[in-house]
């Protein structure tokens, strides 16, 4: 069961590098919920409408914003997830890189959850993981 987990979520990082928001939604649960640990969007938000205008909203001011993971862990119903953040700022050449962790929480092959830390060694310290 393990790896059909990491499959769905590998899968959520290719639709999400879309934006192709129905394949990165496909397989979550009706009460998907998200929880960022820090930032602006600190909280808990439920359902995918939400979390889809969160997301674009925070995307607003990026020309791109690519997620890889650079590492997944499973851990029980759990993947853990070390992602690489790249993103440039609209009118920039530059780009901006950091890596933080996802804990995705999945049963039956549905998502139920995602927890984002602002570190990789928050999200693998949170199931018992070491870095």
């Amino acid at each position: 069961m393990s790896q059909e987990n990491i499959e769905v979520v590998r899968r959520v990082y290719d639709a999400l590098n879309r934006n192709d928001w129905a394949a990165a939604f496909r397989d979550a649960d009706q009460d998907f919920e998200a929880t960022f640990q820090r930032g602006p969007n600190a909280g808990t938000h439920r359902g995918r409408e939400k979390l889809q205008a969160l997301l674009l909203d925070s995307r607003v001011a990026f020309d791109t914003w690519d997620m890889e993971p650079m590492e997944l862990h499973e851990s029980g119903n759990q993947v853990v997830v070390i992602v690489k953040n790249r993103l440039r700022p609209k009118g920039s050449s530059s780009e901006i890189e950091f890596r933080n962790g996802h804990i995705w929480t999945i049963r039956n092959g549905t998502i139920l959850s995602l927890v984002a830390y602002p570190s990789p060694d928050e999200a693998r310290e949170a199931v018992g993981l070491r870095g």
